[in-house]
């Protein structure tokens, strides 16, 4: 069943009303081209108009669209060759991220993504997008696996954080993301993050100490959701929009923070309106980037992030 969204709401009735025409227009052999050409025309330029003025909050909820495409529907639109590799080796298998050996083009690489359901059954598999522990440390396996094989790491975020619950601090989540964060900035190999969903706190920045960090266009990264931060600061859900402006986690505002190095364009609408055109701009994007990371030396990419993270936070005077 589809889902509309508030926003969206008024370009969809828009679009079933020339539909409408167009379907009156063969059915009844009358000619009404002119006309139709013209309501063509304009209804790009309605979409466009409506897209480029959203609301942070409205970005927010088209970054949780039911029907946007996940991570591992790129992984499986954009890779071949995949591989996946389950484990932490230590206590189990977190399916909230997944990750293994992948070809893109001719390009080996090593790809993690994290996981949403489609239903609650499927949720329930992948705890609703909320990793575990052993989610981190089975990433943190696999990309010093890809050290050692020497190729490059691509990881796809699109997680609300990480899991917050009793289990996962007895098994020290907190611990198994700063252990992440750590050892990312040793990898001798290009690290490409990119968000293309939610990319919620802790639980995004644990697999995104990247060397080159992307955004999609309708996708956001905040240290916290606009609900929480409306809790916290106004104790109210009225706020929620006022929150989601405050915290500056579109991608237009990460951008000029220094916090993403790129936004990537989405189909008009957004991605779930053409995931296959959406994934073939994420392919190019990862493309483009692997090709000027890869010419970089070890040591090179080592001392770049070490850069790229150092500087953030930093205000001119």
């Amino acid at each position: 069943m589809a889902v509309t969204l508030e926003f969206e709401k008024s370009i969809i009735e828009l679009e079933e009303k020339v539909a409408a025409l167009h379907r009156f227009s063969q059915e009844r052999d009358i000619d009404l081209g002119p006309g139709l050409a013209t309501l063509d025309t304009k209804l790009p330029e309605v979409r466009r108009k409506i897209f480029s003025s959203l609301t942070p909050w409205e970005k927010v909820q088209l970054a949780r669209h039911p029907q946007r495409p996940h991570p591992k529907d790129y992984v499986d639109e954009i890779f071949t060759d995949y591989l996946e590799l389950c484990g932490d080796r230590r206590y189990g298998d977190d399916r909230a991220i997944v990750g293994g050996f992948a070809r893109l083009s001719q390009r080996h690489v090593m790809v993690i993504a994290t996981q949403k359901g489609r239903n609650l059954k499927q949720n329930m598999d992948v705890n609703f997008g909320y990793a575990h522990p052993e989610g981190y440390r089975k990433a943190l396996r696999l990309m010093q696996l890809a050290d050692k094989a020497r190729v490059p790491v691509i990881t796809l975020v699109d997680t609300p954080g990480a899991y917050p619950g009793v289990g996962a601090a007895e098994r020290h989540i907190g611990e198994s993301i700063a252990v992440n964060l750590r050892e990312m900035f040793r990898l001798a190999v290009p690290i490409l993050s990119i968000i293309t969903g939610e990319g919620g706190s802790g639980g995004a920045l644990g697999i995104c100490v990247g060397n080159c960090v992307l955004i999609m266009e309708n996708a956001y990264y905040s240290v916290i959701t606009p609900e929480g931060c409306a809790a916290i600061l106004w104790r109210s859900a009225d706020a929620i929009p006022k929150a989601a402006q405050a915290l500056k986690l579109t991608g237009r505002d990460l951008l000029k923070l220094g916090v993403v190095d790129g936004i990537i364009p989405e189909p008009l609408g957004g991605a779930h309106r053409d995931p296959v055109g959406a994934a073939e701009l994420l392919k190019q994007a990862i493309v483009r980037q692997l090709d000027q990371l890869c010419a970089m030396s070890g040591a090179q990419l080592q001392q770049a992030r070490y850069d790229r993270f150092r500087n953030l936070g930093v205000v001119g005077v």
